[in-house]
């Protein structure tokens, strides 16, 4: 017998459950293992809501070099860094996309289109 499929959503957004006890404001980074997604909505304790995994988003900067259009970016825990952590301690960036437009050593924002949930 094949194996078959059946075709379930088009993964640009992804059905997301809040297991936590606070609640995911709109707008939260959510890592999901080595992917970066955006809540879509704010997500209740317990209940199901959304992850964008694609698109261009404006995200905090918290590396201090000038990025350039189409360089990859890193999302450290709390904003967009050029650098990728060390595998050998905690602040492992993951990789969150590429600059979808130059930053400025001094900007306080980056631009950026998210790697998404194939990678692309």
């Amino acid at each position: 017998m094949a194996a078959t499929a059946q075709y379930w959503q088009r993964g640009e957004a992804l059905d997301y459950k809040n297991n936590t006890t606070k609640v995911i404001p709109a707008g939260a980074i959510i890592t999901i293992g080595s992917r970066l997604g955006v809540a879509g909505t704010e997500i209740a304790p317990g209940q199901m809501g959304s992850l964008h995994m694609g698109g261009i988003w404006t995200i905090k900067k918290t590396g201090t070099a000038a990025m350039e259009m189409g360089q990859t970016v890193y999302f450290d825990g709390t904003g967009i860094t050029d650098t990728k952590g060390s595998s050998g301690d905690a602040s492992v960036s993951v990789e969150a996309g590429y600059a979808a437009a130059p930053a400025g050593a001094e900007d306080s924002t980056v631009l950026v289109k998210l790697r998404g949930w194939s990678g692309k």
